[in-house]
């Protein structure tokens, strides 16, 4: 993450994400990945992760991955969506399409923006699981 991070007061709402069809068996066991959450200048930025084994994922109620989060901290574990994730470990066609659409659609709206910029899309529930707010239910 970068270091000096903001919430862009109009930040857009994510498109992308919600509209992408990615299946749980794109991702594996060791794999490394990122949550993709903004822009530092021109390029994308996110929370790199380590895929660890299948878990349910609440929010949408669908296969999810459960994460290993390198950084520890309180929430060492998460519980993500698989269209949330974007390889890191590999040059992966689905994901490279995926980042692309994102900076294509992101870039352009923020280029103004001063600092880096969190987008907002991402919340942590009650279960440490990584909820979009395309996702969210209850508004949480």
């Amino acid at each position: 993450m970068p270091d000096a991070v903001s919430r862009h007061p109009h930040a857009p709402g994510d498109v992308v994400t919600p509209e992408r069809d990615i299946t749980h068996q794109h991702f594996r066991p060791g794999d490394q990945v990122v949550i993709l959450k903004g822009i530092a200048g021109s390029e994308l930025w996110g929370d790199s992760y380590k895929v660890v084994t299948p878990s349910w994922h609440t929010p949408t109620d669908e296969d999810g991955w459960r994460l290993y989060d390198p950084v520890g901290g309180e929430r060492t574990y998460l519980t993500a969506h698989p269209r949330y994730l974007v390889h890191l470990s590999s040059r992966c066609p689905d994901c490279l399409i995926y980042q692309q659409a994102l900076r294509t659609y992101l870039v352009p709206r923020l280029a103004g923006a001063e600092q880096d910029v969190d987008c907002g899309w991402y919340s942590v529930n009650h279960l440490n699981q990584v909820v979009h707010v395309a996702d969210a239910r209850g508004g949480r």
